[in-house]
């Protein structure tokens, strides 16, 4: 018989009972869950709404549960449709009477959105490590490549020298605020939703700063009606594990066209690679497409929450109960995404003397040669117009610029001299782009103690 019964005449029909339980998913919920109840039981308790030795009996039914569930000697029935009734169920069962007031001022409705919340933020650390390995790995295969000129690219098209060490902390860069994200996901959350009640709080004098302290929460929820009808929480989450791996996805395709033949800028290491069922040959950044490819799935996660939002009047629907997947989803995708991409980069061997030989290409010093005769005196547009020409000229004759002549070059100004060279030397040019935030060591090493003191203060809380 279900909890909720009393007011029906007859059974749920087979299919409803199919389409209503949640227990498939939601039973992850079951640490929180219990949680939450011993929370609400000892406030309970305290507040006098249940005699203290209730309390005693429930308290101690609810951490045999928990014992028996982590042991794998619990099995959730659908017919008690999710987490919150199955456990209760089995409480009821164990400890009688005491059992059956646990619910006492408490609905399904701010029960689930309690133990929801709790699972998000607990969720939260565990991905800000993940990115913060990652920020590692990146510091130290930047601190190896501050020197290793590479070029960089507008619209995949060789555009200026920089370093692989930039490169990186780019890509540092990115995940930082990744992390800083979902740090503000956490402080938003953290507001607790028991006592809430169905939609309307409850008649019984409750503690529920009682409760938001023993569960670790800021404070409650300040609307009874928001408490139990808010899931922005959840959408903010997916919004910046959405942002994550859109970040996780650009790299990966950098890394892939790395890997080409065409580029061989990096070699993965065969663990983090695979082959080919019938080319020989192949070794496949089969990682990177992997995590490109998911990333359109934590799209979805988000999408699909956001629909199911769109149209709900207040408080509680049953539509909510199809937030928890895409939560789920995404945060195992992630987690399952971020460790093994960090492991794919750290294990990686970078071939700087193809990056070096690439950046020879592509005239990607034309800037630094406009640069150059500015200093001398040119107006820059002028400057760049005569760059043009030497570059055009260059394509013709299948030369770059620092091969033409000094005669060719005063052909076509007379500011041209033999410093012109160094000007045009891709390390130097790289050296010099020493403004804040560019390519030259000095920078790059600014920018990766940047990212490790930002890591440093994230270990020490």
């Amino acid at each position: 018989m279900k909890l909720w019964s009393g007011r029906f005449g007859k059974d749920t029909d087979a299919l409803v009972n199919e389409l209503n339980a949640s227990i498939g998913f939601d039973q992850r919920l079951y640490r929180e869950d219990i949680t939450g109840s011993l929370a609400h039981a000892k406030m309970l308790g305290d507040c006098g709404v249940i005699p203290k030795e209730d309390v005693a009996a429930i308290t101690e039914g609810l951490l045999g549960i928990l014992e028996d569930i982590e042991a794998g000697k619990v099995e959730f029935s659908a017919e008690n449709e999710d987490i919150h009734m199955n456990i209760e169920s089995l409480l009821t069962a164990r400890v009688g009477d005491a059992g059956k007031r646990l619910h006492t001022a408490r609905s399904r409705n701010d029960q689930v959105a309690l133990d929801f919340r709790m699972y998000v933020r607990e969720q939260i650390p565990v991905i800000v490590g993940q990115l913060l390995e990652l920020e590692r790995v990146l510091c130290r295969q930047a601190k190896q490549h501050q020197t290793a000129v590479m070029p960089g690219y507008t619209h995949l098209q060789r555009a200026q020298p920089i370093s692989f060490a930039q490169h990186l902390c780019a890509y540092a860069a990115m995940f930082r605020r990744d992390v800083t994200r979902l740090e503000d996901c956490a402080r938003r959350l953290n507001e607790c939703p028991l006592g809430s009640g169905a939609l309307a709080g409850t008649t019984y004098p409750i503690d529920r700063w009682q409760t938001a302290k023993e569960l670790g929460f800021d404070g409650p929820m300040g609307n009874s009606l928001d408490g139990v009808s808010d899931r922005d929480y959840a959408l903010e989450l997916l919004s910046g594990l959405s942002i994550l791996m859109m970040h996780l996805s650009r790299f990966a395709e950098e890394v892939i066209l790395w890997c080409s033949w065409e580029f061989k800028f990096v070699e993965l290491d065969d663990a983090y690679a695979t082959g080919s069922s019938i080319m020989p040959q192949k070794k496949n950044p089969d990682v990177a497409e992997l995590v490109r490819g998911k990333t359109g799935r934590v799209y979805g996660d988000l999408m699909g929450l956001l629909t199911v939002m769109k149209g709900l009047p207040l408080a509680y629907n049953k539509d909510m109960q199809e937030d928890k997947e895409p939560v789920f989803d995404a945060i195992d995708t992630v987690e399952m995404c971020v460790p093994v991409f960090a492991a794919m980069i750290d294990t990686m061997t970078v071939l700087p003397d193809n990056m070096r030989k690439a950046a020879g290409k592509g005239f990607i010093n034309a800037t630094d040669c406009a640069d150059y005769l500015t200093k001398k005196g040119m107006p820059f547009r002028d400057a760049y117009t005569t760059v043009g020409h030497l570059v055009a000229a260059c394509t013709q004759q299948g030369k770059t610029l620092e091969e033409l002549t000094l005669e060719e070059l005063k052909a076509v100004s007379d500011l041209f001299e033999a410093d012109v060279y160094d000007a045009l030397n891709l390390e130097n040019c790289m050296a010099l782009r020493a403004s804040y935030g560019g390519p030259a060591a000095a920078e790059t090493t600014r920018q990766i103690g940047a990212i490790e003191q930002f890591i440093q203060q994230r270990d020490k809380r």
